[in-house]
């Protein structure tokens, strides 16, 4: 039963145990009215009991970790969105009318509906994707390092090498992911309780007040333009579709993620790292050291103090810090001089995750090219979005246009926030060569 139906139930039951009572005119009740009477004192009983449990039980559900959403809750239109390739999208903005271009037709609709926003081209899923494409020409003869004529199919292998990238990992640590936001968004955070006093007999308690705050997210929007050739719309193999939904996809991931732990630039979302953020920092030393077993328990310590050692921990920095034989972590000791890295996976008990997403070019006084090392409860970082990847081809930009190519702009609306900005500590000076 929820609170709202066991105040509504509570309400009635007043009512009609003040209607018994100005019945008896001020004596006492018999019969059937003091039965009734007893019986609505008992359910009024068991209301109170269910009240406190639910109230504690919203508490508690408002204070959960959020659960990182990988999909709809629909099987059906996961599978069909899923079918649907971002060559489809814009194959189905230049006329196109198979089977392909219509299913991205109505899956963009669907996701229309769903969001409540009209798309300015089509709209993409991203799946568990999520974040910024950059500027580039697909063609024939261009770019130089890698012509387009090689993926048109002819002899065009099926096995497609993609490019190196950085791993995508804040979502796999366990960030909060909340979808499908319309308006801006803000969450109600108590900042302070009220104060509990012992007293003496007979004294009076003294009146306290909690304070409350709020957590705003507002759209951050993210995107770049691609310019496709006509060759390379019009004869593409299967790998050149899977190429341009991948490269987008993992773009905008790798662009969010790089806004979650550093973000804090001109029209970013303000990261983990940004200034402000409200986090816990320790420094190695004057100019960046070289980690020690005292940073890594300090990073420990910081966030436990703040009461918030549980929930998705683990650590995240970057590969020059983890890497071996060199003055960082692997080669490191602790009190009782065992390494404390002794494996690539976890430190000091806790998982450990490694992206050139965490930057390595901080300062330190006279310290430079620093890395930074990350600790803390990771569901207390939200990931908020308003859009899908809204694609829109445009064949008429004057230079694509002379060329026979379209233009092709991806945008996709994202915002960041810390839910509890003390769950999170951080070491930026690390000299990790």
């Amino acid at each position: 039963m929820s609170l709202r139906s066991i105040l509504a139930r509570r309400e009635a039951i007043r009512v009609e145990m003040r209607q018994l009572h100005d019945a008896a005119n001020g004596g006492d009740l018999a019969g059937e009215a003091r039965t009734r009477w007893d019986a609505l004192a008992a359910e009024a009983e068991q209301l109170n009991a269910a009240e406190t449990r639910q109230a504690a039980l919203d508490d508690l559900d408002r204070r959960a970790a959020g659960t990182p959403l990988t999909g709809t809750g629909d099987g059906r239109f996961d599978d069909l969105a899923g079918q649907v390739t971002a060559l489809d999208v814009i194959r189905s903005q230049m006329g196109a009318t198979d089977a392909a271009a219509g299913r991205a037709r109505e899956v963009s609709a669907e996701l229309e509906r769903r969001s409540g926003r009209r798309a300015e081209g089509l709209l993409f899923s991203l799946g568990a994707s999520g974040a910024p494409i950059e500027r580039r020409v697909f063609s024939t003869t261009n770019p130089g390092g890698g012509p387009g004529s090689n993926l048109i199919q002819t002899t065009v292998s099926p096995n497609l090498i993609d490019r190196l990238r950085e791993r995508v990992l804040v979502r796999q640590l366990g960030a909060t992911v909340l979808g499908g936001l319309v308006g801006n968004l803000a969450i109600p955070r108590l900042k302070a309780s009220a104060t509990a006093s012992w007293v003496a007999e007979s004294g009076a308690i003294s009146a306290s007040d909690p304070q409350t705050e709020q957590v705003s997210l507002s759209p951050k929007h993210v995107g770049g333009i691609v310019e496709l050739s006509r060759n390379m719309i019009q004869q593409p193999s299967l790998d050149v579709a899977r190429m341009v939904e991948d490269d987008l996809a993992k773009l905008i991931a790798v662009a969010l993620d790089q806004a979650a732990i550093t973000g804090g630039g001109s029209n970013q979302p303000s990261g983990i790292l940004a200034a402000g953020s409200g986090i816990t920092v320790t420094y190695g030393g004057t100019n960046g050291l070289a980690p020690s077993w005292a940073n890594i328990i300090a990073l420990i310590g910081a966030v436990d103090t703040a009461n918030a050692l549980n929930g998705s921990l683990a650590f995240l920095t970057n590969a020059k810090v983890v890497k071996a034989n060199r003055t960082t972590l692997k080669t490191t000791v602790d009190v009782s001089s065992n390494f404390i890295q002794t494996d690539a996976a976890t430190l000091a008990g806790y998982p450990l995750g490694s992206t050139q997403n965490v930057p390595s070019n901080l300062t330190r006084g006279s310290g430079t090219n620093l890395s930074a090392l990350i600790f803390g409860d990771w569901s207390q970082l939200i990931l908020g979005f308003w859009s899908e990847l809204d694609i829109l081809v445009n064949p008429y930009e004057s230079t694509a246009y002379s060329k026979g190519n379209v233009q092709v702009r991806a945008m996709a609306t994202a915002d960041v926030k810390l839910r509890q900005p003390l769950a999170f500590a951080a070491l930026p000076d690390i000299i990790a060569p």
